[in-house]
């Protein structure tokens, strides 16, 4: 098989993770081949919730506008969720995931719109980038790497053959990941024993019955007799399409089982409506027991797969592809050394093990007890106040708070990587950076780019001095913000913060270190 060019990074999987990392990279000017078996992005409205977080990502591949726009529900519909009791119609219920709480928090609004919607955004937004050759109905069908890179051999709907070859690889291609096998890189898996189906249906009838109801874009039954899973009602467009996820019986297919009735109790009522598709996903945890072998990475689903309980796997996988392509890129620029790209791994495996324990997990067995111990028809009274205490404690979504504690690339912080934290102003390492209105009346997230930025808020000048002199002597590109006291910043609690291209903190203080040298080192993987 003759060999195609040689890239700097060849992406496997042209998913939403995978063509957002292509952008992350190749709007840098490194050279990104994408391989990508379907043609077109697949209709299945999976993947719909957006969070503020995952917006910046959009705003910084210079296509948030255009995500804005390709929003297929209406924006007067709250993108947040409803938990019923029972049925959907059952009289019981209280919102869930209202994403609103943190968003002062975060550059950029939330969004909700089918993952086709979001990846032929990315798909155009990345055909737009010179540096990045988009390889359409080609499937990889091995990998191997050397030590000068990696051979990914791929195959295209013609049965035609060839070697891609990159000095780097990253499989983008899902749970059952070609590259992740073929790296021998091993998964870990937690398995519910669940099998559920995804029914996508039209049905105008059913946005008039749940008229009573809020208006939201999810709506989930909470049933005492599935033990604590959930069957969930998402809205694709405004008053017409939907999806539904609930458990069905081991062996059920398309033909044996009767989806009217399911979708009837799910709702409370019969209504009509017309199906539109139906498949099955298996409810498990699962964890690639490393993110890297070598020069081959794993990102998105092909790094760690979970139930869609709370919007965060879409979510995880953006993370995953701002965070490798930084690091890809700094090292293939020759100023990111080897520990950068080991912190990958260290910093992102964590996140998801938390957030599949801590929020999603934790969301089932809180459901399961609650069943077990409270019903109307036990004890009306009792019930109704627990229902009410569930709404008023409604707040992981103040507690989601991906970070990087104890990140060997971070200074200053100690503990693990999680997805457990608290929103805050206050400038701490390893953690996201909360956007400030600047004295001139500018927001700080208007003038971060590619590179490191050091902010300098009232700080004495010989700060910035110093953190240039060294990011000069080390090859570190920087950016000063430098400004005035003003009543927003003072948020911070810090004079100096050092910022990485993806927004976290590396480090922070209010006076100048003793090496800002050795500081920088650290946040590129040199130490």
């Amino acid at each position: 098989m003759p060999a195609d060019k040689h890239y700097d990074v060849v992406i496997v999987g042209g998913g939403p993770v995978g063509m957002g990392l292509a952008i992350e990279i190749g709007q840098r000017g490194h050279s990104v081949a994408v391989i990508e078996r379907h043609r077109t992005p697949q209709p299945i409205p999976k993947g719909q919730n957006l969070t503020q977080r995952s917006a910046e990502h959009f705003h910084f591949w210079g296509c948030e506008r255009e995500l804005r726009a390709a929003r297929t529900v209406s924006r007067d519909v709250s993108t947040g969720g409803l938990v019923c009791y029972g049925t959907l119609l059952g009289g019981y219920h209280y919102d869930w995931m209202h994403r609103a709480q943190v968003r002062p928090y975060y550059f950029s609004d939330n969004e909700r719109l089918p993952q086709y919607a979001t990846e032929t955004v990315l798909r155009t937004r990345a055909a737009s980038i010179p540096a990045i050759a988009i390889h359409y109905g080609v499937t990889a069908t091995a990998v191997a790497q050397d030590g000068d890179g990696v051979a990914v051999a791929v195959e295209d709907d013609t049965g035609a053959r060839r070697v891609v070859r990159g000095r780097y690889a990253v499989g983008c291609d899902g749970s059952s990941s070609r590259v992740r096998d073929g790296a021998g890189i091993t998964q870990t898996r937690s398995d519910h024993d669940r099998l559920m189906v995804l029914l996508v249906f039209r049905s105008p009838e059913l946005h008039r019955l749940l008229s009573v109801l809020p208006e939201r874009s999810i709506y989930n039954a909470l049933h005492p007799r599935l033990d604590g899973y959930w069957q969930f009602f998402g809205r694709v467009d405004r008053d017409s399409e939907w999806f539904f996820h609930a458990p069905v019986p081991r062996g059920t297919t398309k033909d044996n089982f009767d989806f009217a009735a399911l979708l009837h109790t799910g709702v409370g009522q019969p209504f009509e409506f017309e199906l539109k598709h139906v498949g099955f996903w298996d409810l498990r945890f699962a964890i690639a027991d490393s993110y890297r072998a070598g020069r081959i990475f794993v990102a998105g689903d092909a790094a760690h797969s979970h139930p869609p309980y709370g919007g965060y796997g879409i979510n995880i996988g953006f993370e995953d592809a701002r965070n490798l392509g930084w690091k890809l890129s700094a090292v293939l620029e020759g100023w990111g050394s080897a520990g950068l790209l080991d912190s990958y791994d260290a910093e992102r495996r964590p996140v998801f093990a938390s957030t599949a324990r801590d929020f999603i997990g934790d969301f089932i067995e809180e459901d399961r007890r609650f069943l077990a111990r409270y019903a109307p028809e036990k004890n009306r009274a009792e019930f109704e106040a627990a229902w009410s205490a569930r709404n008023a404690g409604a707040s992981e979504v103040m507690a989601y708070e991906p970070n990087y504690e104890g990140s060997p690339i971070v200074v200053g912080s100690a503990g693990t990587s999680s997805a457990r934290g608290r929103h805050t102003f206050e400038t701490r390492a390893g953690h996201h950076l909360a956007p400030v209105v600047l004295a001139d009346g500018s927001n700080i997230y208007s003038h971060f780019g590619a590179s490191f930025a050091l902010v300098a808020l009232d700080a004495p000048p010989e700060a910035t001095r110093a953190f240039r002199h060294a990011a000069t002597a080390l090859g570190v590109p920087l950016t000063t913000i430098e400004s005035d006291d003003g009543a927003d910043q003072a948020k911070y609690k810090s004079r100096l913060v050092l910022v990485r291209p993806d927004q976290f903190v590396a480090w922070s203080g209010n006076e100048l270190p003793g090496d800002p040298a050795a500081i920088l080192s650290r946040a590129i993987g040199a130490q």
